[in-house]
């Protein structure tokens, strides 16, 4: 069981989820436990059907769950077991959903009071007007105030459905894929400003996507969900520079993938693997036998193209097959002995098809994924 702390606004203990489909139980979500500390910006990452909102949507409760525990701040909200069921609206959360779901009917002012009117403040009161106020100051929205919400752009009713979540001051801020609706540039723009609002706020958020962009730029903490389990937590930086098996590697952008074998172990967490076009040192090898099967990782950006090879170690003889030019950089296709790896070098970098070049595999960037049984 997930211990509660006193700085730990959320605690999910053993959490299962199933539906029944046509006389079938599909397990949706599969035994998943984490905490949520407070002020956390925590992230649940996945591919569509892994699991992630349909936890989300539990600890909300717009969802029961089967088995497992849910606390929001100390209190227990959710446990079949017990027999414990606390409704949505007393649960202390905001929640801004994929859709936004804001009223058309209403303007600005009165889309975000709804909440309030709901908790029983009364309408025209001085109170309901500067939390509202607070709530449309916080996302830049106050000029908007006497607007319908049909003539808002897409960016406006982003930030419009974010201040009605926040206007009831939750302890919790739930966020379904809010930005997914959004064209690109204002993506980009819309990740900048809800994660300095959540940080000049310090609320502790639960946010849900599938976009690793999205997950990487903003969260303090990522858990990759696949087929309705975690299969690793950490840190970004973590996560993406030390995955934990093959689906994290790939879903958390691209990773060139080498088949090998385990030579060779030291005390240093280092070990020397046999691949198809020779031996290769790497880092990140704890508790690898010799003679297991695995492939080493290592992500476009952290492989190296020399001219020559100068002594370099892990540096191997390579044969330029292609270069896309992206304006911040440049891709290299490269084939060393048959392997087809994929190099991002500065877009400044002169190689050209056809260039004979020396690849280098850093061995502080090499990870090792042992092979799956």
């Amino acid at each position: 069981m997930v211990n509660a702390e006193p700085n730990v606004t959320v605690t999910v203990d053993g959490l299962y989820k199933s539906y029944s489909d046509q006389k079938r139980v599909v397990p949706a979500v599969r035994g998943v436990s984490f905490t949520i500390r407070e002020g956390e910006f925590y992230t649940l990452l996945g591919p569509s059907g892994c699991g992630k909102t349909t936890t989300m949507r539990c600890v909300a409760g717009l969802e029961h769950a089967n088995r497992g525990e849910i606390s929001v701040h100390g209190q227990l909200v959710s446990s079949p077991a017990k027999n414990v069921f606390v409704p949505p609206n007393k649960r202390d959360i905001g929640m801004v959903f994929q859709s936004y779901a804001i009223w058309p009917h209403m303007t600005v002012f009165q889309n975000v009071a709804f909440p309030l009117k709901v908790a029983g403040i009364k309408t025209r009161s001085k109170e309901m007007r500067d939390r509202v106020e607070e709530a449309l100051a916080l996302v830049e929205m106050t000029e908007y105030v006497d607007r319908f919400a049909t003539q808002l752009s897409g960016g406006q009713q982003q930030r419009l459905a974010l201040a009605r979540a926040l206007v009831r001051r939750p302890a919790l801020l739930l966020l379904d894929e809010p930005l997914s609706n959004l064209d690109a540039r204002l993506r980009d723009t819309m990740r900048t400003e809800l994660r300095a609002i959540q940080r000049r706020l310090g609320i502790t958020t639960l946010y849900v996507t599938h976009d690793q962009t999205e997950a990487l730029s903003m969260s303090t903490r990522i858990a990759v969900m696949e087929n309705g389990e975690i299969v690793q937590e950490a840190t970004p930086r973590e996560l993406y520079n030390a995955p934990a098996n093959a689906f994290v590697a790939e879903f958390l952008g691209v990773s060139n993938r080498i088949p090998c074998t385990v030579v060779e172990i030291d005390g240093a967490n280092v070990c020397t693997v046999e691949t198809s076009f020779g031996t290769v040192r790497l880092s990140g090898a704890s508790g690898t036998a010799r003679g297991a099967k695995g492939v080493v990782t290592i992500r476009p950006e952290h492989l190296r193209l020399h001219r020559s090879s100068d002594g370099t170690p892990n540096a191997f003889a390579a044969h330029v097959r292609s270069v896309q030019f992206y304006g911040e950089q440049s891709e290299c296709h490269v084939e060393v002995n048959g392997v087809a790896l994929r190099v991002r070098v500065p877009s400044d970098a002169e190689f050209v098809h056809g260039d004979d070049v020396w690849l280098e595999l850093p061995v502080l960037s090499c990870r090792l994924i042992a092979e799956e049984a």
